[in-house]
């Protein structure tokens, strides 16, 4: 269940019900992280510590107001709550979406929560409370993505269809699902906008490029490249004749046999693809967060690495604590702060329940985004 509200009217509840990881991709492991930057460290570790000293003055089961700050807790969301995806509304709550979980036993197909300051977190129904008719038997609900036009909310996500269950050849679809209300509920489209072998159709980002006005819809794991197709005026399914271009192939840099969780932000004439890789959760979970940019939405991208020489593209890492961190969404706050949002393993509380896989309770954090010479830094949550 959700902890009380604090008193006063403004307090909103923070979400600490139990899920079981929506997946669980056991691959083999790369070189280990590289350790975090010392200053950033510590910092982060000096905004935690405030905090915990303000939630020791509050009653259990209470949720702690924001501290002076402006630095949201650490979790944000102390609960399994994988791939988050953060979208402003227009009522002015900030809404995070997340792959399926399970909460009081049922299992929720699209988890989704709001915040008023990105700090204390409400959670909600099931965004996507009805199956599609092809996927009604299936329980796979991945890495959804939200996007609100002309007052329309469209949720893109995959899903395991249900003829997978007799053909081991089928693998994940892209779906999109619409509401009249950010916290939904979706109805699914009724088709999916495309399907495939395995997990290549997955973690969904769709984008409206402000550059050219295309809509367009980015996509890829399955250790396959992160792929970008423009999107038919409706939002609905592809562009008629579009294509789908390579942007982040996988390779031997570290992180990258794998690459997944496309997100994409313009800032001064540059496009910015976040991204992750290579394992994010089971016992040998090893996973980052890395950055590539373009002058363009459709690429071509330089990955940080090959821009800069450095030995990776990765910009946020596990540390002592926070294991395999990665597959973001990035927001800015009212007072114009970019922030990281992402999923990470508590070495402390790895999973939800006994009996439940290695590494397969990924809680959501928030990290400060810098930008310093062209390139986004990330602040790491606090090792202790």
């Amino acid at each position: 269940m959700s902890e009380k509200p604090c008193e006063g009217p403004g307090a909103l509840r923070v979400g600490t019900r139990r899920g079981k990881a929506g997946r669980m991709k056991r691959y083999r492991s790369l070189s280990p992280p590289a350790a975090a930057d010392g200053f950033a460290r510590r910092a982060a570790r000096f905004a935690a510590r405030s905090a915990l000293l303000l939630a020791a003055a509050i009653p259990a089961g209470c949720a702690a107001p924001r501290a002076p700050t402006g630095v949201p807790p650490v979790p944000a969301i102390d609960a399994d709550f994988p791939d988050p995806a953060v979208l402003k509304a227009r009522d002015g709550f900030y809404y995070v979406y997340a792959t399926q979980g399970e909460r009081e036993g049922r299992m929720v197909n699209i988890q989704v929560a709001r915040s008023r300051d990105l700090a204390r977190w409400e959670t909600l129904a099931d965004a996507l409370p009805v199956k599609p008719s092809w996927a009604s038997r299936t329980q796979d609900f991945w890495a959804p993505h939200p996007v609100e036009a002309a007052g329309r909310y469209y949720l893109y996500y995959s899903a395991k269809p249900d003829a997978a269950l007799a053909d081991a050849e089928r693998g994940l679809c892209l779906a999109v699902a619409t509401a009249d209300r950010p916290e939904g509920p979706f109805t699914d489209s009724g088709r999916p906008l495309q399907c495939g072998p395995g997990f290549v159709n997955i973690d969904p980002m769709a984008y409206d490029d402000p550059a050219t006005g295309r809509r367009l819809l980015y996509w890829g794991s399955g250790f396959g490249p992160i792929k970008v197709r423009a999107l038919a005026p409706d939002r609905l399914s592809f562009a008629p004749g579009s294509v789908a271009a390579d942007l982040v192939a996988p390779g031997e840099a570290p992180y990258q046999r794998l690459v997944e969780g496309a997100w994409v932000v313009r800032r001064a004439d540059w496009y910015y693809l976040f991204f992750s890789g290579d394992n994010c959760c089971g016992k040998d979970a090893h996973y980052a967060v890395m950055v590539a940019r373009s002058r363009r939405a459709t690429g071509p991208f330089q990955t940080l690495a090959a821009a800069t020489g450095a030995p990776s593209s990765a910009i946020l890492e596990a540390n002592a604590r926070w294991i395999a961190p990665g597959h973001n969404s990035v927001v800015t706050d009212a007072r114009g702060r970019d922030w990281l949002v992402y999923h990470a393993v508590d070495s402390r509380r790895p999973r939800s329940k006994p009996g439940d896989g290695a590494n397969s309770r990924r809680v959501m954090l928030l990290g400060r985004i810098a930008w310093r010479n062209g390139w986004p830094h990330v602040a790491p949550p606090p090792a202790d």
